[in-house]
């Protein structure tokens, strides 16, 4: 994965933000699109692409554009930041492999625990049984 490819193959939209804001939010376009073709990119490699194309498979266009909003801000510099922070941090989480986990056995203790704990269980129950008078 490079970053510095990754990031020139981003292509940015402005757009008007939706919500309150007064007579001037009627003239700026600061919210601000991201949208990213898994396709063409050079950035990544066919193994990379194939694990991004499956963590992303519900965010991914019909043509494999993940797109990418941000309006939280008032300034068109902020959204652009911030939603290019949230792809890298997409991306690192798409591309991050989990550990394999290593099936290991219960201790000794913790086997002995667990039957002492059934038989007292089972004594218990005993206990609450009706006696038998035929002896």
């Amino acid at each position: 994965m490079d970053k510095h490819i990754l990031l020139k193959e981003l292509v940015f939209k402005a757009v008007r933000s939706s919500g309150p804001g007064g007579q001037h939010v009627n003239k700026v376009a600061s919210r601000v699109m991201l949208r990213f073709d898994l396709q063409t990119s050079r950035g990544l490699t066919e193994s990379e692409k194939e694990r991004c194309y499956r963590q992303w498979q519900h965010r991914l266009s019909k043509q494999h554009h993940l797109v990418l909003e941000c309006g939280t801000y008032r300034s068109q510099l902020r959204n652009k930041a911030q939603v290019s922070q949230r792809f890298l941090d997409l991306l690192t989480k798409a591309l991050k492999i989990p550990r394999v986990r290593k099936a290991s056995r219960p201790t000794k203790t913790s086997v002995r625990k667990r039957l002492e704990q059934k038989k007292q269980q089972a004594f218990k129950k005993q206990q609450r049984k009706r006696p038998n008078i035929d002896g």
